[in-house]
């Protein structure tokens, strides 16, 4: 991923809030018949490891090797940025649209998991996660389902986890611009539905300051 030293993001929070927030992650790897890429929502689980699950139906888990390498991309917020949001454009004319995001790349070896338990911390990990940021006290829980139909969709699983082996972080939010064209930045993605970038810049603008 190209990355100016500018966009560079090296604070493990802001990396963490990505995965956190976005964890719907594309997952690429090279296999004997080419690239696959699979979109599969992914947990920091323990060990410096991604843990995720995929349906046995999906062939990922017999094309990718276990131990082979893939990338798992994960997309935080984003925004188009016009060169009209930036209060020094009339004078200079020196700006051209671009675009705002964040995006986490994370490389690592994959192992695929058949046994029971494993497919079964996987799936708790991810429902307990994102069910108490859903439902909070009403969470769902594994124990919830008839335990002869939890035993089934388990059946229809493969865990796996992905030994993390570097990762590469962009947060491109105009921090190449000058203090009033990042403040016009902020407030022309407000107003063209791109709220949640913006609020990120905000944020950083804060903890800067």
């Amino acid at each position: 991923m190209y990355i100016p030293p500018h966009f560079f993001e090296i604070d493990a929070r802001e990396i963490a809030s990505v995965i956190e927030t976005a964890p719907l992650a594309c997952i690429v790897a090279q296999t004997t018949k080419g690239l696959i890429a699979n979109h599969i929502p992914l947990l920091c689980g323990p060990e410096n490891a991604l843990v995720g699950h995929v349906a046995l139906a999906n062939d990922m888990h017999r094309l990718v090797a276990d131990g082979s390498e893939v990338l798992a991309i994960f997309r935080g917020e984003d925004g188009y940025v016009s060169p009209n949001f930036y209060p020094s454009k009339p004078e200079h004319h020196r700006h051209v649209p671009t675009w705002n995001y964040r995006v986490v790349h994370i490389y690592g070896a994959i192992a695929f998991q058949h046994d029971e338990r494993s497919k079964r911390a996987a799936v708790g990990l991810l429902t307990r996660a994102h069910e108490r940021r859903v439902n909070g006290a009403d969470a769902w829980r594994m124990a919830d389902a008839p335990a002869d139909y939890m035993e089934q969709m388990l059946r229809n699983v493969v865990a796996f986890r992905i030994a993390i082996t570097r990762t590469l972080a962009k947060s491109k939010l105009s921090q190449n611009r000058e203090p009033r064209d990042y403040l016009g930045a902020i407030e022309g993605l407000r107003a063209t539905g791109g709220e949640a970038v913006a609020e990120r810049m905000t944020k950083r603008l804060a903890k800067a300051t």
